[in-house]
C-alpha cells in the first residue's frame, strides 16, 4: 500500500513538473496587465490584440493553410499506402513498412536537417536557388504526418477483414465501385481522425518548420519563438493559448471519432449462434 501511494505521489509530481508551466501560461493569458507576471484582473483584450495583429494573424494564417492541406494530402497518401501494404508481396511490403516506422522514429531534428539538405541540393540541381518556404513546410510535413494516417487507417482495414469486400465482388460490383461503396466509407472515421491528427501535428510543429522554412513563410510556432528572444509579452501568451486550444480541440475530435467508430463497429458484430 506504501509503495503505491509513493508511486501515485511521484507520477502527481511529474505531472504537475510537466504541466503546471502550461496552466500558467494559459491563466497569464487572461491578465488584463501589461506587466506578464503582475495580476492586473482578469481580461481577454489579449487575444483581440493578438488576432488584431499582423505579425500575428499571418503567420497563424500560414500555420492553417500548410496544416489544412497537409493533412488533405496526408490522407490521400496515407490512405493509398495503408490499402496498398496489406496486398503486397512480403519482399516489397517490409521494406516499405521500415520506411513507415522510420518516419515515425527518427528523431525531429534529424529529419528536418535531412529535409533541409535534401530541398537545398534540389534547388541546387534545378537551377532555382533557394526553394524554402511554405511549400517545402508543407512537403515535410506530408512526408511525416502521410506515415501517421497509413498506421491509423491500415489498422482499421486490416480489423474489418475482407468479407465485405469479397460479398461486393460476388455481386458483381468492381474494384472502384467497392473502394466507393464498401471500403471507403468503413475506412472514414479513420481517416477523418488521421486526418485530424495530422492537422495537429502540423499547426504546432516547430523543429521541421524550423528547418525548412524561408523568408515570408513564417508559422505561429516560429512568431512565437522568435518573439521569446525580447520576453514573453502578453500577446505571447494569448497566441500560444490559441495554439493550444486548436490542437486540443482536433486531437479531442480525433479521439471521439475513433470511439464512436469503434463503439459501432462492436455493435454491428454479429454475436455467434445467434
Amino acid at each position: 500500500m506504501a509503495g503505491k501511494r509513493a508511486l501515485g505521489a511521484w507520477t502527481a509530481l511529474v505531472y504537475l513538473f510537466l504541466y503546471a508551466p502550461i496552466v500558467v501560461v494559459i491563466v497569464y493569458a487572461f491578465n488584463g496587465g501589461r506587466q506578464v507576471l503582475n495580476w492586473g484582473g482578469f481580461s481577454t483584450k489579449w487575444f483581440g490584440a493578438a488576432l488584431d495583429d499582423p505579425t500575428i494573424t499571418e503567420p497563424f494564417t500560414n500555420s492553417l493553410l500548410v496544416a489544412a492541406g497537409n493533412a488533405v494530402i496526408a490522407c490521400v497518401l496515407g490512405t493509398a499506402l495503408a490499402l496498398a501494404l496489406p496486398r503486397m508481396r512480403p519482399w516489397l511490403r517490409l521494406p516499405l513498412d521500415a520506411l513507415v516506422y522510420m518516419t515515425l522514429v527518427t528523431p525531429e531534428i534529424v529529419f528536418g536537417i535531412s529535409a533541409l539538405i535534401f530541398f537545398v541540393q534540389a534547388g541546387n540541381w534545378l537551377g532555382l536557388g533557394s526553394i524554402l518556404g511554405l511549400k517545402t513546410i508543407l512537403i515535410a510535413h506530408v512526408v511525416f504526418n502521410a506515415s501517421v494516417v497509413a498506421l491509423i487507417v491500415r489498422a482499421r482495414f486490416v480489423g474489418m477483414g475482407q468479407t465485405l469486400e469479397e460479398a461486393s465482388y460476388d455481386l458483381g460490383a468492381g474494384r472502384v465501385a467497392t473502394f466507393r461503396q464498401v471500403t471507403l466509407p468503413a475506412l472514414a472515421p479513420a481517416v477523418l481522425a488521421g486526418g485530424l491528427l495530422a492537422f495537429t501535428f502540423s499547426f504546432d510543429d516547430f523543429i521541421t518548420s524550423f528547418f525548412v522554412s524561408g523568408a515570408g513563410s513564417t508559422t505561429l510556432p516560429l512568431r512565437i519563438f522568435s518573439s521569446l528572444r525580447f520576453g514573453v509579452s502578453p500577446i505571447i501568451n494569448a497566441a500560444a493559448v490559441m495554439i493550444l486550444a486548436v490542437t486540443l480541440a482536433a486531437v479531442v475530435l480525433a479521439y471521439l471519432v475513433l470511439r464512436r467508430s469503434e463503439q459501432g463497429r462492436r455493435r454491428a458484430t454479429p454475436v455467434p449462434g445467434l
